[in-house]
């Protein structure tokens, strides 16, 4: 065949191998990648600067200063003159690792790297790129970045550290998260330089911001994932394109969602609309001391809301959370609690599984039992009220209240300042009573009161 024939039937042979092997997208991106223009940041030189120093200090390979000589048009042996700006490949720069610190954690909670087995975490631990994080139920662990950031892993989730880096020249930060399943809730500080990155990946979005307040959770039985904002902003874009790059501005996103809202995007890569998240919700009695046998709250019920969340932690910022609990009802028991100080974080939940705002209330566990009982002396119209308080080594005073109504708003007898736990009325008349009794302590400069339930019985002779 003539050599100007072999070359046509070449020519028609190669569009059709690159078809039938699938490399078309590739080969599109790299002639993309060869016609883009390349991303630079500048340099000032420091006299005697060479080319082989700025490529040794700078780039991730000293033998890139070949590329520093091109791009520039600068013999590389010369010795230069301070004050001379050059332009240094974005691509090429040297970055170095970071890590961050476990600065609370609290149940199951473990940690592996790679491959390898998993072991407890503990406060003050470190972790970097590689590391992975599960946490099983009532377990959660919250990390610091070396910027003051904070990443909160909730329970039942799993998160890898992708990258924790920051450029050598320019001190810019490249962090990512991957999240695999569960909820990661993140307080980015606000981004200093313009190439600062924060993201979590999910397998369907990425989540990047620059600084804000806000939560990514992945379904993997649904397969989706949701954002929700509570302060700043969020560009979610689907993970199944190349995510974007350092630098690039939250308003290039496909979905740019703003403070108090969120949005839910599924496997596909389409990236769910902005949806206003609800607005928190109230406790019922937010001054109650828990004084009971559980720790248990009412909230004010919000009828837009599907469900609710309830969240406890050691402190006001929710970094040390120890309980977690998603109810349908406004109403969440938890159990027994040590006493101390406490903070509970509540929060209402759409019908599309978006946790609205939440409201942050202080709350003191006190235990104080109070048992009371009532019987009559044999022979006589007389009744004993009997009670104890549990709460041992603090003085007790009590208040007893008898009444002929279940509200005992007209009492027959109220004996307030009672030190002994023993009462006994006489000569009651037949009929029905209700009565309670009341216990009062005074302790570390705070008053305490806690009443028995309303009790009755019935007089028949």
């Amino acid at each position: 065949m003539p050599a100007a024939g072999a070359r046509r039937a070449l020519a028609l042979l190669v569009p059709c191998l690159v078809a039938a092997l699938g490399l078309a997208p590739a080969l599109a991106q790299a002639q993309k990648n060869r016609n883009a223009p390349i991303v630079t940041v500048p340099y000032t030189t420091n006299a005697g600067d060479t080319l082989y120093e700025i490529a040794a200090r700078y780039l991730r390979d000293p033998r890139d200063w070949a590329e520093l000589s091109r791009l520039n048009g600068i013999p590389a042996p010369r010795h230069l003159q301070a004050g001379i700006q050059l332009r240094l490949p974005a691509a090429l720069l040297r970055q170095q690792q970071e890590s961050a610190r476990v600065v609370a954690t609290s149940g199951p909670a473990e940690r592996a790297f790679g491959a390898g087995p998993y072991t407890p975490l503990a406060a003050g631990m470190t972790l970097g790129e590689g590391d992975r994080l599960r946490t099983g139920h009532e377990g959660f662990v919250t990390l610091e970045l070396v910027d003051g950031s904070h990443v909160t892993v909730s329970q039942d989730a799993m998160v890898e550290v992708g990258k924790l880096r920051q450029t050598v020249l320019t001190g810019a930060s490249d962090r990512v998260l991957n999240l695999q399943h569960g909820q990661v809730e993140s307080e980015v500080t606000h981004a200093t330089q313009k190439d600062d990155r924060f993201q979590i990946r999910s397998p369907s979005v990425v989540a990047g911001v620059r600084g804000t307040h806000f939560r990514v959770s992945y379904d993997t039985d649904e397969r989706q994932t949701s954002v929700e904002v509570l302060d700043g902003a969020v560009g979610v874009d689907p993970a199944s394109v190349r995510p974007p790059a350092p630098g690039v501005p939250l308003q290039a996103s496909v979905q740019l969602v703003s403070a108090h809202f969120g949005n839910v995007s599924g496997a596909s890569g389409a990236i769910g609309a902005p949806i206003a998240l609800l607005a928190a919700p109230s406790l019922t009695d937010p001054g109650k001391i828990q004084d009971g046998k559980t720790v248990a709250f009412d909230l004010v019920p919000d009828s837009q809301a599907a469900g609710y969340r309830v969240q406890i932690a050691r402190d006001a910022d929710l970094l040390d959370l120890i309980r977690d609990m998603p109810v349908k009802a406004p109403h969440a028991d938890f159990g027994d609690l040590p006493d101390g100080t406490y903070f509970v974080r509540i929060s209402s939940v759409d019908r599309n599984g978006l946790e609205g705002l939440p409201q942050i209330y202080a709350f003191e566990r006190r235990q104080l039992g109070l048992a009371a009982s009532a019987g009559p002396r044999a022979g006589t119209r007389d009744y004993t009220f009997r009670w104890f308080a549990s709460r041992p080594g603090v003085e007790t005073r009590f208040r007893f209240v008898l009444g002929a109504s279940p509200d005992l708003r007209n009492p027959l007898v109220d004996r307030p300042d009672l030190p002994a736990g023993e009462i006994v009325v006489t000569d009651l008349p037949r009929g029905v009573y209700y009565w309670t009794v009341i216990a009062e302590q005074f302790e570390n400069g705070r008053f305490y009161e806690k009443g028995s339930s309303i009790r009755s019985f019935t007089l028949a002779r």
